[in-house]
C-alpha cells in the first residue's frame, strides 16, 4: 500500500559526517569512575568516583570547606527542620569540635526540632493523627520553655539562637539529651547561632505565652547578626544550606544585600544547597544569584541522613591524615 501522504520522508544520503577525532567529547575514560575492591575508606571511596557531575561537585565541596578552615575563613551552616528529624544535629555538632562550622542559621522548625531533642531525646510528632482533635502542635513544655527563653532574649539584648541554647545549657529543667544538641554545643562553643522565623508559621507561636513583640526582636537581633556573619564569607567563606526551602534562603539573599549596601566586599565565595529536592529558591537565592558574578555554587541532591555523614567523614578523615 502506497502512502496517502502528499510529502515524502526525507533523504538522508547526502549528509556531510567527520571523523569522531576531530569533535570535542565532554566525557573521555580518564573522568571515569574507578572500581571499588570492597577495603576503601571514606577518601578512597570519593577519589575513586567519577569525576563527572555531583561526584565532582561533592570534590569540590569538600576542598572548599577544608580550604576555608585552613585560612579562618567562615563556614556557616544554613538548617531546616528535616535536617535535624532524621538525626543529623549529633554529626554536626560534631564537626564544630573540628571548625567546620562557624556559625549556623536555622528556621523555626530547626531550632523546635533540635531544642525537643535536647529535652526528651525525641521529637516529630504524627500530625495527622493529632490535627483532627486539634492536638497539633499543643505539646505544653515545647511552648512553654522555648517561649520563655524567647521572652527573656530582649532584656539581655541576645538573639534567639543564644537565648535558647543558654536555656538548654542552664539545665533547669533537666536537659537530659543536651549531647544532641546543636543549639547545646554551639551556645558551649561560643559558635553563633541564629535563627529566623515568620510568626505563624512555627507551632511556638501558637501557645499562650507567644509575643510577638519578643519573637521580633529576638529574630531580627539574629538577622543583624547573621549579616556580620555573611559578611566575612568575602574571599574563600562557604555557606550551606540544607533543607530549607523558602525561609533559609529568602534571609541569605537579603543579607547578600544588606553586606553590599554597606559597602562591604563580597565576592569570591561558595555557595552549596544540599536537599532531596531542587528547589527554585534555594537554586535562586543560594546558588546563582549572590554568586553571579564571582565564586562558586555546587548543587548537590541526595537525601540529609546519607550525604551529610558521608561530607562529614571525608572532612574528618582529611584532618586525621594530616
Amino acid at each position: 500500500m502506497e502512502s496517502k501522504y502528499t510529502i515524502r520522508p526525507l533523504e538522508f544520503d547526502n549528509i556531510s559526517t567527520y571523523p569522531i577525532e576531530s569533535r570535542k567529547s565532554k566525557i573521555h575514560a580518564g573522568m571515569f569512575g574507578k572500581p571499588m575492591d570492597g577495603s576503601e575508606n571514606v577518601l578512597s571511596f570519593i577519589s575513586k568516583l567519577p569525576h563527572i557531575l555531583a561526584a565532582d561537585g561533592l570534590r569540590t565541596l569538600i576542598r572548599t570547606i577544608l580550604y576555608a578552615r585552613n585560612v579562618h575563613k567562615p563556614i556557616i551552616w544554613g538548617l531546616g527542620g528535616h535536617v535535624i528529624k532524621v538525626g543529623l544535629g549529633p554529626i554536626i555538632a560534631d564537626l564544630m569540635d573540628y571548625g567546620f562550622v562557624t556559625g549556623i542559621a536555622m528556621n523555626g522548625s530547626a531550632a523546635i526540632h533540635d531544642f525537643e531533642v535536647a529535652y526528651r531525646g525525641a521529637t516529630s510528632e504524627e500530625v495527622e493523627e493529632q490535627i483532627g482533635s486539634g492536638r497539633f502542635g499543643m505539646a505544653r513544655e515545647t511552648g512553654e520553655f522555648m517561649n520563655a527563653a524567647i521572652n527573656d532574649a530582649a532584656p539581655s539584648q541576645i538573639g534567639m539562637g543564644e537565648a535558647l541554647g543558654g536555656f538548654i545549657n542552664r539545665n533547669e529543667p533537666p536537659f537530659t539529651y543536651d549531647a544532641l544538641s546543636i543549639l547545646a554545643r554551639a551556645h558551649a562553643r561560643n559558635v553563633p547561632v541564629t535563627v529566623h522565623v515568620a510568626i505563624g508559621t512555627d507551632i511556638i507561636h501558637i501557645h499562650p505565652n507567644a509575643s510577638g513583640t519578643h519573637l521580633g526582636e529576638a529574630t531580627l537581633r539574629d538577622f543583624k547578626l547573621f549579616c556580620t556573619m555573611t559578611k566575612e564569607l568575602h574571599a574563600g567563606g562557604v555557606y550551606l544550606n540544607v533543607g530549607s526551602a523558602v525561609i533559609l534562603p529568602e534571609v541569605f539573599l537579603k543579607a547578600i544585600s544588606v553586606v553590599r549596601n554597606l559597602g562591604f566586599e563580597l565576592e569570591e565565595f561558595t555557595t552549596a544547597n544540599l536537599d532531596f529536592i531542587q528547589h527554585y529558591r534555594p537554586t535562586q537565592n543560594v546558588l546563582k544569584r549572590p554568586t553571579q558574578n564571582s565564586g562558586q555554587a555546587i548543587a548537590l541532591t541526595g537525601h540529609h541522613e546519607i550525604m551529610i555523614p558521608l561530607i562529614a567523614a571525608a572532612l574528618k578523615a582529611t584532618v586525621a591524615d594530616k
